[in-house]
């Protein structure tokens, strides 16, 4: 299929827009080790796709994506060790370093409930229409993982400024589609039966624009500081969810089982790695390339 047949996602191409559509309706477009994997290696893949001049992600069902499968990941993750931890986390932070690396607007049309993973790949996004049904959070404090969950503390206050960043972030509350337009979370909001048209239209027409313009992101987004940034927030961010790991699997008063983990990776020591080596699931089980 155009050199990409995802087996997680629909892929196709229209008008030279590339549709990415989240399909799996029935666990509201959770994502798996999988299509986690997928996704990075499409937008990856999406770089030299010279048919493909803008990406419209979205999702099928009433949820854009509810963000990463219980079922899958997280019983699949308390079983690891840090250093799986640290892995699938890299492989995280990859996805939404791919999106911000691709040289072509993407425009995310949440027709549904976002939250989680979901809510930072709509973050990533260069623009988002939403349905009036698509409420969004960042609930990775809920769940008690780091706020900063996939760049997300690096994404949203250049989205929607420091204050109401910290207020997503540190509440991890659902906030609906009017007051996620209301602070700038949201460029528009259409009637939920409206957002497929519009979504593509928009894609449409920027995928319609001059080709050197498509490669706005470097110059009005300061791309390289941006990556910088990005990669120093995945660092921090891998430290932080092996340190809550280890100390979610210790019991209370149980020095020794303490003393046996594993001391957490300096910062300096994981920046060599911070994209490499790559990570995939097989059989329910972290390996490395």
């Amino acid at each position: 299929m155009n050199g990409m047949d995802p087996r997680h996602f629909r892929y196709h191409e229209e008008d030279g827009v590339a549709v990415v559509r989240l399909d799996r309706p029935e666990r509201l477009n959770a994502l798996t080790f999988e299509s986690y994997r997928e996704l990075t290696d499409a937008f990856h893949w999406l770089r030299t796709r010279r048919e493909a001049r803008a990406v419209l992600l979205t999702g099928t069902g009433r949820a854009f994506c509810s963000g990463g499968d219980q079922k899958d990941i997280i019983a699949n993750l308390l079983e690891s060790d840090p250093a799986q931890v640290a892995a699938f986390t890299r492989m995280t932070c990859e996805l939404i370093a791919n999106m911000l690396r691709l040289e072509k607007p993407i425009v995310c049309g949440l027709n549904g409930l976002a939250c989680g993973a979901g809510a930072v790949m709509a973050a990533a996004a260069d623009v988002r229409i939403a349905a009036q049904s698509a409420k969004i959070a960042f609930l990775f404090t809920k769940v008690g993982l780091s706020g900063a969950d996939m760049g997300a503390a690096w994404l949203l206050p250049r989205i929607v400024g420091l204050g109401h960043a910290k207020e997503l972030l540190l509440e991890g509350e659902f906030v609906d589609a009017a007051h996620a337009q209301r602070i700038g979370l949201y460029n528009r909001v259409v009637p939920d039966a409206d957002l497929p048209a519009a979504a593509l239209a928009w894609a449409w027409k920027l995928a319609a624009g001059p080709a050197l313009g498509q490669m706005f992101r470097e110059l009005i987004g300061n791309y390289t500081l941006a990556m910088a940034a990005v990669e120093v927030s995945g660092l921090m961010e891998e430290r932080a969810v092996v340190e809550i790991e280890v100390t979610a699997v210790v019991p209370e008063g149980d020095a020794t089982a303490a003393t046996s983990q594993p001391s957490v990776l300096p910062l300096a020591d994981m920046v060599p790695g911070m994209y490499q080596p790559r990570t995939r699931m097989d059989e329910g089980a972290l390996y490395e390339l």
